[in-house]
């Protein structure tokens, strides 16, 4: 008789040899076609977790959903901030192939009433999973843009991009939505109001004074006018500071589907209302199968935490609210079990990237921690800024309490979930994502990434090379952040790292590190302390030529004429500028 070992073991051996048969082996061999829950955090360093070895913050949903599934200990995103690494994440792709990055410093969408966003003809896991019966919701932040040329168009909207129901904020939090911080974004959309205030201040006043003379009024005649101008000036002065606190504001909405639901979000009821949204989507469709991405809000800036939750972690602010996000995950997987739906649903649980080290405000740390890894959100290359929780659960069907070290990488969903749902992968575009479903049984012991490459914007800062015969992931470093100041492993007083200029710096050679060694970075590798070393920068320098022949031009969405604000293209749900209402009952 098979021990229970053995008997695993055959099972992964059979459900390797169906997978590898045909692509909807999957779905045969279970019977029915799972549904599928993907969770994912905003800002959340890897080591703010407490299965990747947090102590002091309290995790116990997240851990138990790596204690009854898979743990990944190198996953990776292909970005180190929100918008290109989320476009990857849906599509499967690098976000330089779907122009989602810049070539001038704008590395994230900075406005609802922008014209750039994920294009229409990429093709996200939603939209294939949806064309396959999959009823689709996204709840929560989705920062892929929302319209083209007109404010009901809705040319980048989930909806239009595979999702059946929308209920969440278009763009991200930011600190304007508490006012609790000095935003650049409002000083950039206020100085030019200035500017303009004071020039026609100065132009009227020129006037006034011109008209005066020429008329041949007395200085006490056309005085009147003049102050009358300055007057003028101040209260456009004025103006502007006000219009700019309610434009970036008017930012910080939630819609339900394509209409305004509340503007701006009440926070004191986001959690509560998210929370009720999963739970009656789950209920609607738990005949099956769905798929919901449950996209938190929470740990961004700036920290949108319940009085209930206030005070209770040892982390501050900051910790509160990976505390309120973990009992929000706890309350979800709760729905999942009240449903029956635990057994039939593959659960996902990531990070966009890597933890924010610069998000700093009087003297307190609002940004995640990174644990070993250097660098954080904003670094290109550096593993703090890419490294991320990855976390599966399917009980019955994958292994509980495994875990791999092999690299793996948020676009490598889209194949594992594309095919889980009956679907097949595009042929006609490049996918860079690799189907998991094999690693996360057992049946194979090694990633298919062989290369991953890790850009900045539209620059290649590093690529790793999992050399799969000896064990070691190489990874070679072409540019790296300047720190400020100088060995502080962050780009403090400057928002985040740069991707290019005279803060960055470009090495001639590479650095080198041999991750499997050294997952801190901290000793880069010589010709002298490793033999292999021209080798490794031979053979990774080829992988990346072979990379750089699959990419193609596009339009870059995140460059200036699509990620400047447009009025016309503001979501408001009353007259311009006072965009205020609230169409939210209170959750029960």
């Amino acid at each position: 008789m098979l021990q229970p070992e053995q008997s695993w073991s055959w099972l992964a051996v059979a459900i390797g040899v169906l997978l590898a048969a045909k692509p909807s082996a999957g779905r045969d061999l279970f019977g029915s076609r799972p549904s599928i829950l993907l969770l994912m955090a905003d800002d959340l360093g890897i080591g703010d977790v407490g299965c990747y070895g947090n102590t002091t913050i309290r995790t116990p949903n997240i851990d138990r959903l790596a204690e009854d599934g898979v743990v990944l200990r190198q996953h990776l995103a292909a970005a180190s901030v929100c918008t290109p690494s989320r476009a990857a994440f849906l599509t499967g792709r690098y976000p330089l192939r779907s122009g989602m990055v810049s070539s001038n410093g704008y590395r994230v969408l900075q406005w609802t009433g922008v014209s750039g966003g994920l294009p229409a003809n990429e093709t996200t896991f939603a939209k294939i999973l949806k064309d396959k019966g999959y009823a689709t919701g996204l709840i929560g932040k989705w920062h892929l843009g929302l319209n083209c040329e007109s404010p009901s168009d809705h040319c980048h909207h989930p909806l239009k991009h595979g999702f059946d129901h929308f209920y969440g904020t278009p763009l991200s939090l930011m600190g304007d939505c508490a006012r609790w911080e000095l935003s650049e974004k409002r000083a950039a959309l206020e100085r030019p109001l200035r500017l303009g205030a004071r020039a026609f201040a100065a132009a009227a006043a020129a006037l006034a004074l011109a008209a005066g003379r020429l008329g041949g009024l007395t200085a006490r005649s056309w005085a009147p006018a003049a102050w009358a101008a300055a007057a003028a000036a101040a209260g456009l002065g004025a103006a502007s500071r006000c219009l700019g606190a309610l434009i970036v504001h008017a930012d910080c909405l939630l819609m339900r589907n394509r209409s305004v639901a509340q503007q701006p979000m009440r926070f004191q009821r986001t959690a509560a209302l998210m929370l009720r949204e999963v739970s009656a989507f789950v209920r609607r469709n738990k005949q099956g199968p769905f798929l919901l991405f449950v996209s938190f809000l929470h740990v961004h800036t700036p920290l949108i935490t319940t009085e209930n939750f206030r005070g209770r972690s040892r982390h501050g602010l900051y910790g509160d609210n990976v505390e309120e996000m973990d009992w929000m995950v706890g309350q979800i997987l709760d729905t999942l079990d009240a449903e029956g739906l635990a057994n039939s649903t593959l659960v996902y649980f990531t990070s966009d990237h890597g933890g924010s080290l610069e998000a700093q405000f009087e003297n307190h740390q609002y940004g995640g921690w990174n644990g070993i890894y250097k660098g954080g959100k904003g670094m290109g290359g550096w593993e703090g800024g890419i490294r991320v929780p990855g976390i599966f659960r399917w009980p019955g069907v994958l292994p509980a309490g495994r875990v791999v070290h092999e690299p793996t990488s948020l676009m490598d969903v889209f194949p594992t979930v594309v095919q889980l749902g009956g679907g097949q992968v595009p042929q006609d575009r490049v996918i860079d994502g690799r189907d998991l479903l094999p690693l996360l049984l057992g049946t194979v012991q090694h990633s298919e990434q062989e290369f991953l490459m890790h850009y900045c914007e539209q620059s290649l800062h590093a690529a790793r090379w999992h050399q799969r015969d000896r064990g070691a992931v190489w990874k070679v470093h072409y540019v790296t952040p300047v720190f400020h100041p100088d060995g502080a492993g962050a780009c403090y007083g400057r928002g985040v790292c740069p991707c290019s200029g005279e803060k960055v710096a470009h090495h001639d050679p590479p650095l080198l590190f041999d991750l499997s060694r050294d997952p801190s970075e901290a000793h880069a590798l010589t010709p002298d302390t490793e033999p292999l070393f021209h080798q490794v920068m031979e053979r990774v320098a080829r992988a990346v030529e072979d990379h750089r022949r699959t990419l193609s031009p596009v339009l870059l969405q995140l460059d200036t004429p699509d990620n400047t604000w447009k009025p016309w293209l503001q979501p408001c749900c009353g007259p311009f500028p006072f965009c205020w209402c609230d169409r939210e009952a209170d959750p029960g």
